[in-house]
């Protein structure tokens, strides 16, 4: 099974920049999508319903901004829209298809570099979500939650570390989250089930030549529940072309789409 997650940061800027002709050469079962920035009667071209794909949106209520997409090779047997937040969802965060007893989530956590206001949100998104994913953990479902959670969680996932400690997305109250989910609430960073080589990034900053030097950010993410560990078999970051200031994270697993 090979799941990607992809924050676009506009899917109708990255379609222009290339992304639906790469999309159908890397055979994904499911492919998770962040950022759309657009409402669903803004994609009425052919080219955002991907041949072989069951397509899905969430928009936010504000145009241009947020929004998440799943597309399925396999028809889900249920798709849900939004985490169950009034607030997050309205900014179109969460979708989710379930296939027999595996969940796999799009999910776009809230940034809060813009000001403080949206940092304080971002930590009542977290709080919240915390206690969903509990719920998930406590349901007996296989999940994947896949996608831009805005935030680096230890020193090689970010280039720049020393000068980001005070930053939103690097925050200590952040990465202690981070911590939780992963160290005594058993999820896993499935990225680093297996051993990957320095400066694996998956964000860079437009400014001066970020990507170029490779100061990056790993921010995105395949965040599996504990009953799939060991079900890894590779990861890719793809850096090969630029569809938008992040790459797409690929990887497959040692497990069957439930038919």
């Amino acid at each position: 099974m090979r799941i990607i997650t992809a924050n676009v940061n506009g899917i109708r800027a990255a379609a222009r920049k290339g992304f639906f002709d790469w999309l159908p050469k890397q055979n994904a079962d499911v492919v998770c999508i962040q950022e759309t920035k657009a409402q669903v009667h803004q994609l009425e071209d052919d080219i955002f319903r991907p041949q072989g794909y069951h397509c899905y949106y969430h928009d936010a209520e504000k145009k241009g901004y947020s929004g998440v997409a799943l597309y399925c090779k396999a028809e889900p047997d249920e798709v849900i829209v939004g985490m169950g937040n009034e607030e997050f969802d309205a900014e179109g965060r969460y979708i989710e298809a379930r296939f027999g007893n595996l969940s796999v989530i799009s999910l776009y956590m809230p940034s809060g570099s813009s000001k403080e206001e949206r940092q304080i949100a971002k930590y009542r998104c977290m709080d919240f979500f915390e206690n969903k994913m509990q719920d998930m953990k406590d349901s007996g479902r296989d999940v994947l939650i896949c996608g831009d959670w805005n935030i680096a969680h230890k020193n090689e996932d970010i280039r720049n570390w020393k000068g980001n400690l005070k930053n939103s997305g690097f925050l200590p109250e952040e990465r202690a989250w981070l911590d939780k989910l992963f160290d005594e609430m058993g999820f896993i960073d499935a990225f680093r089930e297996l051993p990957q080589e320095e400066h694996q990034y998956t964000w860079w900053s437009n400014r001066g030549q970020a990507r170029a030097n490779n100061v990056g950010w790993r921010i995105d993410y395949h965040i599996l529940t504990p009953g799939m560990k060991g079900k890894v078999k590779a990861t890719e970051i793809y850096r090969d072309e630029s569809f938008s200031d992040h790459a797409p994270l690929i990887i497959d697993y040692d497990y069957a789409l439930p038919k």
